[in-house]
């Protein structure tokens, strides 16, 4: 009985600590006198685990406000320098690596292009390990204030297997793929310290919403356009996903029966006529000339000043404005679909793609996208780009051992994968496939 006491005791002043880390990161600075109807706290459990907080450097004054007739009031913030956070984005063109402090203030990067190679497994968890090594080095971050590091990854995690997330990403040649062993095995993080993985489109929308266009919105869609898109859907304030924490893959609804083939091998796919890479194809295919031996990132720039060249410059290309104007047609009726499912109040559009063809193709996507909405749902919802840049899917990543850390009332409570045989990531296939074959007997 005692110890069912102690541990109800423990359990209510995390809930307490959680409910102030989490009201004065999204709403502070504030004063005690405002964390207690903030958070429902009487006043003596606020003075409690602030003062706790304080103790312990995870809060700090931020200055002083007058009140009506009585004493100043001191406001209070998370302290931006308490801990550190690494967010890791494996896209399509590059491996980004950020650390951040815990106002999301960058740090330090590393970029490491992924052009020639693809999406080679082990390549890319050398690119994550060689990245944090880089930005813990260049930042000077004392290892010990490190809270965890996120990554965001295109495909489907599994989370049901011993050793921490699987990916499955069939457009880009993922198979079962065990990326948080992997990553647990080749790269040197401190004790209790751990990796957060998630999709990289729920990254993205995730940071739209704790720190873009997405905040105050209760029902969203957040689109990532990039190589291949993606959404993010988020329903009375929390992102879905399920339990195989996947985002959607809105990008492969068939938008044209028998149309074109998509990566992941079936034909007709929103991604297919939408995505950066199957867009230059198009583009090729009706006559235009991409820039040859260039990366993705500056091919699509080419198609996008062809198309939109600037004032006193050559007459606009053609055929390059054709195929951005069924560009955006796609992409409106791919939202249509969004927003007839789902009825948001918000729908962003963001990734490295979304960023340069939105502002030359956002009024037509929003006309089609209406076009092919029903009325009712097309008359609540905005369609915008996202606020926070190509540095979206990072931050997204970042906040996830930052949620962690607030969820288990500021203190560090990183996953461990369960005791299974470490694998080596060169030999990753052939691990797998001995365990297949085991589970068959």
């Amino acid at each position: 009985m005692a110890e069912r006491t102690q541990r109800t005791v423990r359990d209510l002043r995390r809930a307490n600590r959680t409910a102030v880390l989490q009201r004065l990161y999204s709403d502070g600075p504030m004063s005690r006198q405002e964390l207690g109807p903030a958070t429902g706290l009487s006043s003596g459990s606020v003075s409690n685990v602030v003062a706790e907080l304080i103790e312990e450097g995870l809060l700090e004054e931020a200055g002083v406000v007058g009140s009506d007739g009585g004493r100043p009031r001191t406001l209070l913030r998370v302290a931006p320098g308490s801990g550190c956070l690494i967010g890791v984005d494996v896209g399509e063109t590059r491996v980004r690596v950020e650390l951040f402090d815990l106002a999301m203030g960058e740090l330090a990067r590393s970029e490491l292009p992924l052009r020639h190679h693809g999406y080679d497994v082990d390549l890319i968890v050398r690119h994550i390990a060689d990245g944090i090594a880089t930005v813990l080095r260049e930042s000077e971050a004392s290892p010990g204030r490190l809270l965890g590091v996120g990554v965001g990854v295109p495909g489907i995690l599994d989370r049901s297997r011993p050793g921490g997330a699987v990916v499955h990403g069939q457009t880009i040649g993922w198979d079962a793929v065990p990326l948080e062993e992997l990553l647990h095995h080749t790269v040197a993080l401190p004790p209790g310290v751990g990796f957060f993985l998630s999709n990289g489109a729920k990254a993205l929308g995730q940071a739209e919403m704790w720190f873009g266009g997405g905040r105050g919105a209760e029902n969203a869609a957040i689109v990532l356009f990039g190589s291949g898109v993606g959404a993010c859907l988020v329903t009375d304030g929390v992102i879905d996903g399920g339990a195989r924490d996947s985002a959607g893959e809105w990008g492969h609804l068939t938008v044209s029966v028998g149309g074109r083939r998509c990566r992941c091998g079936a034909r007709g796919c929103l991604e297919a006529y939408t995505g950066s890479e199957a867009l230059l194809q198009r583009w090729q295919e009706a006559g235009g000339q991409p820039p040859p031996d260039t990366d993705e990132e500056t091919a699509l720039a080419a198609l996008v000043a062809a198309a939109h060249p600037p004032a006193g410059g050559p007459a606009a290309d053609p055929v390059a404005r054709s195929v951005l104007d069924e560009t955006a047609e796609y992409l409106g009726a791919g939202i249509s679909d969004l927003i007839n499912l789902f009825s948001p109040e918000r729908v962003l559009i963001g990734g490295w793609a979304g960023l340069q063809l939105g502002p030359h193709l956002l009024p037509a996507v929003r006309a089609h996208a209406t076009a092919y909405s029903l009325a009712h749902p097309a008359g609540r919802v905005t369609i915008d780009l996202g606020m926070l840049g190509p540095d979206a899917v990072t931050v997204g990543a970042a906040t996830l051992p930052l949620a962690d850390f607030f969820a288990n009332g500021g203190r560090r409570a990183a996953p461990a994968p369960e005791a299974v045989e470490r694998v080596t990531a060169p030999g990753w296939r052939t691990a797998l496939e001995e365990r297949a074959r085991a589970g068959r007997r």
